[in-house]
């Protein structure tokens, strides 16, 4: 038998290191050659990490939420022949370098826990991983298999699948190192039935669970506190009466056009999107990056709009591209295709990055209004609150109106407060007389 030490592989574009995000195996597991080991992220990217070999894991060399550089051994399996260490002394040093291996295309998705930085390869040895029992250990039939305020160690993803199991971690008793608890373990319990008897009446929860900032959700707090920290807002809220694009909206949808490809359901979004770029022509500096360092607005010709969208994983902004060159149709159908593969975790990184302006949306959970964050380091964001039906007078009585509120927000270094207005009063123009939008 020999040992082979699995390095983090060269993840491509230049990218130096990479953040553990999730183990998909613990010490003492027997893997076959393709199983999936790990997960990392490189900016909003999480790449899976395969082994090479079939074998027994020894060491992982790293922990959730860590930054792991490019080369640095980060898993030691036991296999069959000479594998490609061999021990001297006890310890086990490489006897040739692995080339990294290049890895399939990165695709978004959820954040993963990360790992501790590993010894490196080369100078520094790596010593075994003491004995691991492989037999997981029993549970108690009744009461807590851990003592009061002891918390149970478990991954993310493990804590997500027990709170919707309405599973109290203390009661399971963990296989993994450690105690850990995994998705076997789970599994187990559920097969067993609850074992401990439901509490009537109210009871102190005294519980505080510490949850480590990682992945996607660290990528979108460092952005977030980029974009607040850096970009002096300025947001500005308008009432849209769209009772008349309501009742147009609904008339295409349910027009069918004979010999012509199968159209998509329109939202409100696409016409949004045809109101900008007829706005943005008048204010083409809406449609603008900044470079606060440089000192230079980089004012762009494309309308990329960018669609905030909330995925299982976190917040994410897949890219239309060209919205200019889209007609309405088009944009609907780019806007279902981004959102489908954006909630699937199959959206390319290029679909994903690229946005000059962006559109956000809580739907039914609008709000009347907001405080959108400016996607750094655009200049502006369109925010849409949720459709009401109100009485408006109309001069004479009350009538009954479909209305929303746009709440959006500028880059007051770049986009002053009246250039602001007459960008959202120009949109209020065409989404209130909608035929306009299709008037070129």
């Amino acid at each position: 038998m020999g040992e082979h030490i699995i390095k983090l592989p060269d993840v491509g574009e230049g990218v130096a290191e990479a953040e553990l995000v999730e183990w998909h195996v613990k010490i003492g597991d027997i893997v076959r050659e393709d199983t999936v080991l790990a997960a990392v992220m490189t900016d909003k990217a999480t790449v899976e990490i395969p082994s090479p070999v079939d074998g027994e894991i020894l060491w992982l060399g790293a922990e959730i939420g860590d930054t792991v550089a490019i080369g640095s051994p980060i898993v030691r399996l036991k296999v069959a022949g000479e594998g490609n260490v061999k021990p001297q002394g006890g310890d086990v040093e490489p006897v040739a370098a692995e080339p990294p291996a290049k890895l399939p295309t990165p695709k978004p998705e959820t954040l993963a826990p990360a790992a501790k930085a590993p010894p490196k390869a080369g100078g520094t040895d790596v010593k075994p991983a003491p004995a691991v029992s492989k037999s997981p250990r029993q549970p108690s039939v009744s009461g807590a298999p851990r003592p009061e305020g002891e918390k149970p160690l478990a991954s993310p993803a493990v804590r997500l699948r027990a709170k919707e199991a309405g599973i109290d971690l203390r009661q399971v008793a963990g296989s993994g190192p450690a105690g850990r608890i995994g998705h076997e373990d789970i599994e187990a319990f559920l097969a067993r039935g609850p074992q401990v008897a439901k509490t009537s009446g109210l009871a102190r929860n005294d519980t505080v669970e510490d949850i480590k900032v990682v992945g996607l959700r660290r990528k979108i707090a460092e952005k977030m506190t980029l974009s607040k920290s850096r970009i002096p807002h300025i947001t500005y809220v308008e009432e849209i009466d769209v009772t008349a694009l309501e009742e147009l909206r609904a008339a295409l949808n349910k027009e069918k056009r004979a010999g012509k490809a199968e159209r998509p359901k329109l939202t409100l979004l696409p016409f949004l999107m045809r109101a900008m770029v007829k706005a943005i022509a008048d204010q083409p500096n809406l449609n603008s990056l900044f470079d606060d360092e440089a000192g230079i607005i980089h004012q762009h010709g494309g309308i990329h709009i960018g669609i905030a969208a909330q995925t299982p994983s976190g917040l994410v902004v897949p890219v239309v591209k060209h919205a200019e060159a889209r007609d309405i149709w088009e944009c609907g159908a780019e806007v279902i295709r981004l959102a489908e593969a954006a909630k699937s975790g199959t959206a390319t990184r290029d679909e994903l990055s690229g946005s000059t302006i962006t559109i956000t949306s809580l739907g039914a959970m609008g709000g009347v209004a907001t405080t959108p964050v400016i996607n750094h380091p655009e200049v502006a964001i369109i925010g849409v609150n949720k459709m009401m039906v109100r009485p408006v007078w109309d001069g004479t009585q009350f009538m009954p109106r479909k209305m929303m509120n746009l709440s959006s927000s500028f880059d007051h270094r770049v986009i002053d407060g009246w250039d602001a207005a007459v960008f959202i009063q120009r949109i209020k123009t065409l989404l209130e007389t909608p035929a306009l939008i299709f008037v070129d």
